[in-house]
């Protein structure tokens, strides 16, 4: 697998050179008073296969996380009551149907609660296998800060302006400093659910791996639903996503706690006319330093596309082949995360975002994730109604930033 993504990364870098020669070709007739559009196609072309090369190499990715969490489920459990718990779900309840002794099982096994009317807690192991699996997919979840909890109600204390400090000579007086000012942040949360179905012949099979199976269903169908979400959900029994932020043009020093910073581009609905590159490098010099080295570009596929044609003011294009596995292509030196959540080009569209997720925001799970067992509903497919409870706030939001397409 890994020869197999090194060699996808190789021909992504390939046809991103591709790309500039022909793009290259067509500025150079355009500024000659030529028509270009006989190199439209093959732009469409070469952009075809890099966005081909990229799905690839996800679902590479994707059936290598598969085959991982495969070899999660073999290992040793030292845990006799976890281990009873496991066996009793899996080999009984989930193939068979069988409840006998499972809530018992349960109460021993589990440390956090789940509603008697509420359906089973799956095994510990298996929700965290899932929750892995999530990161991996989900686009926002793989560069946010994640935290699990036992309960609902998890607040997070945040320091807006810190203390102040000051030089002292050794025997002079020390003048008290300003205390902190902290912000409480409660990520809002809602229930996830997800109802992956497998035919009762495949579970009738011993050979059949139904842990696995089951976590990657979940795992897949949870990372679609959270994603939209992450993005721009409202908070109302789902998490809010950083774009339902309140923005505003102030620099940080004078923007309320809670409003993220944005940067326009000066037209709505799109990039400026002349020097379109501008606005980017606007939204990294607005980010603090103490963000950068860690930070993030976010947009959908067809914002990847349009960039990638850019150049600054000195004819080099912005974005760069890179060695990095995860990141195939930077731009201005940073990672790039294809979130197809982000909205399109629109008049006041906040299309791009940028910063250090990982600080500003954060995806709060909910440890016992439920299941109840359907054999009725969709014959000849047994169906595993799974719910758990996700949140997700913006923490810190100095730490992105984001592109508004308008005048200001």
């Amino acid at each position: 697998m890994a020869q197999e993504i090194k060699d996808l990364v190789e021909g992504i870098q390939k046809s991103f050179n591709d790309f500039k020669e022909i793009n290259d070709e067509r500025l150079s007739k355009v500024e000659k008073g030529a028509s270009g559009a006989d190199f439209e196609a093959k732009l469409a072309k070469v952009q075809a296969d890099i966005s081909a090369a990229l799905d690839m190499k996800k679902e590479i990715e994707r059936i290598e996380a598969k085959q991982n969490a495969a070899g999660l489920f073999g290992g040793k459990e030292e845990d006799q009551h976890k281990k009873a718990h496991k066996s009793a779900f899996f080999d009984k309840f989930v193939r068979k149907g069988d409840e006998a002794g499972l809530r018992e099982l349960q109460q021993k096994a589990v440390s956090v609660g789940v509603p008697a009317d509420g359906g089973y807690a799956l095994p510990e192991e298996i929700d965290r296998t899932i929750e892995k699996l999530a990161r991996d997919y989900s686009a926002i979840r793989s560069i946010a800060n994640v935290v699990q909890v036992g309960t609902s109600d998890y607040k997070k204390l945040v320091n807006v302006n810190g203390i102040a400090s000051g030089w002292v000579g050794e025997t002079a007086a020390r003048p008290a400093t300003n205390t902190s000012q902290l912000a409480e942040v409660a990520p809002p949360m809602g229930e996830l659910y997800a109802n992956p179905q497998v035919t009762q012949q495949a579970l009738d099979d011993l050979f059949f791996n139904v842990e696995s199976e089951i976590a990657m269903q979940l795992a897949e169908e949870f990372a679609v639903a959270e994603g939209a979400a992450f993005v721009s959900g409202n908070g109302t029994n789902k998490p809010k996503g950083f774009l339902a932020y309140t923005t505003a043009a102030t620099a940080d020093a004078s923007r309320a706690f809670g409003t993220i910073e944005h940067v326009a581009t000066g037209v709505a609905g799109d990039f400026a006319a002349s020097n379109k590159a501008d606005v980017l490098y606007d939204v990294i010099g607005k980010l603090k330093a103490a963000y950068r080295a860690n930070s993030r570009w976010v947009m959908n596929k067809a914002i990847m596309f349009e960039v990638l044609k850019l150049k600054d003011s000195t004819g080099q294009y912005l974005w760069q082949p890179s060695l990095q596995e995860g990141f195939p292509i930077r731009l201005l030196g940073f990672g790039v995360v294809e979130a197809e959540d982000m909205p399109a080009k629109a008049a006041s569209s906040l299309s791009i975002a940028f910063g250090d997720f990982k600080r500003g925001y954060t995806v709060v799970d909910r440890m016992g994730t439920r299941m109840l067992r359907d054999p009725y509903t969709n014959k000849p497919y047994v169906g595993f109604y799974t719910t758990k409870r996700v949140g997700g706030a913006v923490v810190n939001s100095e730490a992105i930033k984001v592109v508004k397409f308008a005048v200001s």
